[in-house]
């Protein structure tokens, strides 16, 4: 039977966070008939995959980045939706139903969930506040919200790219504002980099990251300023 939405799970020694992603996937994934799941690995040495296949996740490894490692998994997909979903990203209650109705209203876009974090600090709400901002106006969600794709779009738009950084953002300006739509659903990220480095600093970095990409700058080069 093929299944009717595959969710991809790029990895990395995801061991802390991954249960909850997955469990979350799990809870609600039998609404969707024979729900294809992938981790896509990059060559992890903690209990990864052990979390994966206790999940019955397909693994598929391969070359390191995520960038190779989400065009290796949506290669693998059999379905005609592909739900991208982040290791340390967690779907919120209810993702099941808006996915399904963005499948039969959406015309046949791409769609992006609403940013949450981990967090119940106010600092944490303005960062949501300004990703709903970044959205609204330069339509340009990033990985972490989670993103839903339907094959033929991804296909149409060339798919992800084996980039080291910035392929979410790659992928999203090709596909355009006209085939994105908000998914009524939240994806819940983990905090624990804000809190690391703290707010200011990671706003300050990922924004000086996003203006190098768009102004030229290789990702390779941008990989070393985000590490």
């Amino acid at each position: 039977m093929r299944a009717s939405l595959c969710v991809i799970v790029p990895t990395l020694n995801a061991g802390r966070t991954l249960e909850a992603s997955l469990g979350a996937i799990a809870t609600e994934g039998h609404r969707f008939e024979a729900l294809q799941l992938i981790v896509t690995d990059g060559g992890s040495t903690d209990d990864t995959l052990a979390i994966a296949l206790a999940h019955g996740a397909s693994i598929v490894s391969g070359q390191r980045g995520r960038g190779a490692q989400l065009q290796a998994g949506c290669a693998a997909a059999e379905a005609p939706w592909l739900l991208v979903v982040h290791a340390d990203t967690e779907l919120a209650t209810g993702w099941s139903e808006a996915v399904a109705r963005h499948m039969v209203a959406s015309a046949g876009c791409a769609g992006w969930f609403e940013f949450r974090l981990d967090d119940d600090s106010i600092v944490a709400r303005i960062w949501e506040v300004g990703v709903a901002l970044r959205c609204a106006v330069m339509a340009l969600p990033y990985g972490d919200q989670a993103l839903l794709i339907p094959r033929t779009l991804y296909d149409a738009a060339g798919g992800f790219r084996a980039m080291a950084l910035m392929e979410d953002v790659d992928l999203v300006r090709r596909l355009g504002r006209q085939r994105l739509r908000a998914v009524a659903a939240a994806a819940r990220t983990d905090a624990g980099r804000f809190r690391r480095r703290g707010y200011l600093a990671q706003s300050a970095r990922n924004w000086s990251i996003l203006a190098r990409y768009l102004m030229g700058a290789r990702p390779a080069q941008l990989e070393r300023l985000y590490e």
